[in-house]
């Protein structure tokens, strides 16, 4: 191995390094300040000594922290689930089927991804209160069953490299579109699909501007609205903060860490690794 290339390999391991370690550093300080007693946060990762796990307890007690975590997860499983069914159907329809203005109307979603999501916030909230939906869950859950645009695009991308003649050799056998899709395309667009899941519970999980617009009870807050409560009230009090935070830290890691070989392989297929 020529020196160059030794030279370059640690370069490259090194920098990975450091940016592994840069990504690592919050969620180790959240972790070592949520295990300390009462009192100021350290500005380093300080393990206490002995570790105590009181501010975990005291989270729990001092506000309805289980009940935004309910909250926070019939929203987020039904809206993750809303999500992956109506955007296959319409990345299929996009990817597999033949109709007029196909590729057009396909050009047109895409383009919706270009609109900043406060550009339909007025309208939304005006017809949310008018269909009087507000403080209820239903402003949150039902939009993600029409659809997401760049969710569309992934699926439609994934199912396009599939082969056409398995669509034809069902259909001579009988089989209608909606066999085909639920049957066929549906069972090989399993990494993508995978990766659709992932993306859309991170964005349910941990959105914030929604929920603070839609709800107003405290009974029916998320965790994202239950951990600036938890700032507003304590804020003087870190490790209740980064304790309470936990909760909303820990379902998306073992999420990840379960489904990651899917989820990057997902990614991969669908050609945004930039392969």
């Amino acid at each position: 191995m020529s020196r160059s290339s030794v030279f370059g390999a640690v370069a490259t391991y090194g920098g990975l390094t450091a940016f592994g370690v840069l990504a690592v550093f919050p969620l180790l300080w959240i972790i070592t300040v949520s295990l300390q007693e009462a009192g100021g946060a350290t500005l380093g990762i300080q393990i206490p000594i002995p570790p105590t796990l009181d501010s975990y307890v005291e989270a729990l007690t001092r506000l309805p922290l289980l009940t935004f975590l309910r909250n926070s997860l019939l929203i987020t499983t039904a809206a993750t689930i809303g999500t992956v069914l109506s955007s296959s159907v319409v990345g299929f329809s996009l990817a597999r089927l033949r109709w007029p203005g196909r590729d057009a109307m396909f050009g047109l979603v895409v383009a919706t991804t270009l609109m900043p999501y406060v550009v339909t916030l007025v309208p939304s909230f005006v017809m949310f209160k008018w269909l009087g939906w507000l403080n209820t869950f239903l402003p949150l859950i039902v939009p993600a069953w029409f659809g997401n645009a760049f969710y569309v695009f992934l699926l439609r991308q994934f199912m396009r490299s599939l082969p056409v003649e398995m669509d034809e050799a069902a259909r001579v056998d009988g089989a209608s579109n909606l066999t085909i899709y639920w049957r066929i395309v549906l069972p090989l667009s399993g990494p993508v699909l995978a990766a659709v899941a992932i993306f859309g519970f991170l964005h349910y999980w941990t959105d914030f501007l929604a929920p603070s617009i839609y709800l107003s009870s405290v009974e029916s807050y998320t965790l994202p609205l239950g951990i600036v409560m938890y700032q507003g009230r304590y804020g003087n009090q870190w490790n209740l903060v980064m304790a309470a935070s936990m909760f909303v830290v820990v379902p998306v890691l073992v999420l990840f860490l379960s489904a990651q070989r899917y989820f990057i392989r997902g990614v991969q297929l669908t050609g945004l690794a930039g392969r």
